[in-house]
């Protein structure tokens, strides 16, 4: 496995290419493309890695990831059973400067438009009111055609560039070359695997090849932390999820989410979300 150069299908003199996901779960490979991806979902829950960041994605949640940024919407591991009636559905609009031609760009009139675009090498999320309004905006993209797809999709770029919301990623992530791509793909997919129990660093450094030191430095530099620290956000977004099931006991969450201990669970969890998991469930 590798981080997979996304090819986004695209027709000669589109404005954009909308694409609607429906599937039992999104595509579960880290992967990247140079268009900007604006992503609406509308039903599935998982964890979003995107550059250095990691975290919850839920029915309604709104996110803009930067041109180049390797990222993943991972469904949770309920969808993927074979069983499972889960649904997974989004609406993913995508565009850059080659669309509509770099000229188009280069207007003075899209001067904010621009810096809302060099905005979006970090990842953004939105939230409230705004990106409600937004998603009803992409929900009418979908059936839109001539020039009233052209004035919607501009409509939304521009709520999105006067819109203040939430930088995903610490730092702007570049391209992943495709050996470094393969040993990140192979890391994530161990470590979404097998994050509910005791995970030793030389395994994880067995699976991308590396020693254990040489595995250390690698994974800082690619993702501006520790392999431990990851590990550790991986199992709070699961924790995250089986805190709301009510019939889960605190004690079975912590365990069953990887860590050994409720201190160590309830450290962790504070330290990544801002709140104790008892303050999260209400």
């Amino acid at each position: 496995m590798k981080v997979v150069a996304f090819n986004v299908p695209q027709v000669k003199n589109e404005a954009f290419r909308l694409q609607l996901d429906r599937g039992k779960y999104f595509y579960d490979q880290l992967h990247q493309h140079s268009e900007i991806q604006i992503m609406w979902i509308e039903e599935g829950e998982g964890t979003l890695i995107a550059g250095d960041y990691i975290g919850r994605f839920a029915p309604g949640d709104l996110f803009v990831l930067g041109s180049g940024q390797p990222h993943v919407f991972r469904s949770d591991k309920n969808y993927f059973h074979p069983r499972s009636k889960l649904k997974s559905r989004a609406i993913s609009i995508y565009f850059n400067e080659n669309y509509l031609g770099s000229s188009f760009w280069q207007l003075e009139e899209m001067k904010s438009i621009n810096k809302f675009i060099s905005r979006t090498s970090k990842g953004i999320q939105f939230f409230g009111k705004p990106k409600e309004e937004m998603g009803a905006v992409i929900d009418q993209l979908k059936d839109a055609k001539g020039i009233d797809k052209l004035v919607l999709f501009l409509t939304l770029i521009k709520k999105l560039a006067e819109t203040r919301g939430k930088f995903l990623a610490v730092s702007p992530s570049g391209n992943f070359k495709s050996e470094e791509g393969k040993r990140m793909n192979d890391i994530l997919q161990f470590t979404f695997r097998e994050s509910h129990r005791k995970i030793y660093l030389n395994e994880a450094a067995d699976v991308a090849n590396l020693s254990v030191e040489a595995f250390c430095r690698y994974f800082k530099v690619h993702t501006q932390k520790t392999y431990t620290t990851f590990l550790n956000e991986v199992r709070v977004s699961n924790a995250c999820r089986w805190l709301l099931d009510k019939e889960l006991k605190m004690q079975d969450v912590c365990y069953q989410s990887g860590f050994n201990n409720l201190s160590n669970f309830n450290r962790i969890f504070k330290s990544v979300v801002g709140v104790p998991p008892s303050k999260y469930i209400k």
